[in-house]
């Protein structure tokens, strides 16, 4: 039988053998839901899902007084649950990459196969990126320049926060700041913001 969502919040609220046994139905839940999620990839099926059908888990319970009814709630500790899976295999991804290496290696807007076959586009983009690089490497601080081309490169605000020994509120103020500053240096040098966003897609 289904469980409304206020019976889930009154038995996760409870203590004793209520409250075990709605975790273990909801974990159990959780877990095939991931495997779902991930049947793609069988290594991530086995113990990665129990890992975070388990961290997930704790999450929901923290944030039960969050919970506004607007779904079903299993809907919404299935958004958390993968969420929290794909939270981790970002920060696996760079976990044996260097922030440096990243920041070296970012910022390269070379364009597609099909951009190559229009010169006039490939020029234009080409004016666009000078001057990108142009201003981020005078218009920015080390830290904004630092951690500006690391998002850009793709490493997740909280992978920067941990590589950076800071916070991840912080490191979303620094790029936030980056970003306005460097918008206003490519307007002075006759760019939009458009341009920008065009020549990354």
């Amino acid at each position: 039988m289904k469980l409304a969502n206020q019976q889930w919040i009154a038995r996760l609220r409870e203590e004793g053998p209520q409250c075990d046994a709605a975790l273990a139905e909801l974990r159990q839940l959780l877990l095939r839901r991931l495997q779902n999620t991930f049947r793609a990839r069988p290594d991530l099926t086995g113990n990665f899902a129990e890992d975070m059908a388990q961290e997930a888990l704790l999450k929901i319970l923290k944030s039960l007084d969050t919970f506004e009814g607007r779904s079903q709630f299993t809907t919404w500790a299935t958004t958390i649950a993968i969420r929290t899976a794909y939270s981790e295999l970002r920060k696996r991804q760079w976990k044996d990459v260097s922030l440096e290496q990243v920041v070296a290696d970012a910022g390269s807007l070379e364009p597609t196969s099909e951009d190559q076959a229009l010169p006039e586009f490939e020029s234009d983009r080409a004016e666009l990126v000078d001057a990108m690089h142009d201003a981020i490497r005078n218009d920015l601080t080390a830290k904004q320049q630092e951690v500006l081309l690391a998002e850009l490169a793709g490493v997740p605000l909280e992978e920067i926060a941990r590589r950076t020994d800071s916070n991840r509120n912080a490191i979303y103020k620094l790029t936030h700041d980056a970003r306005k500053r460097l918008k206003r240096s490519l307007e002075e040098r006759g760019f939009s913001a458009e341009d920008w966003q065009a020549a990354r897609t």
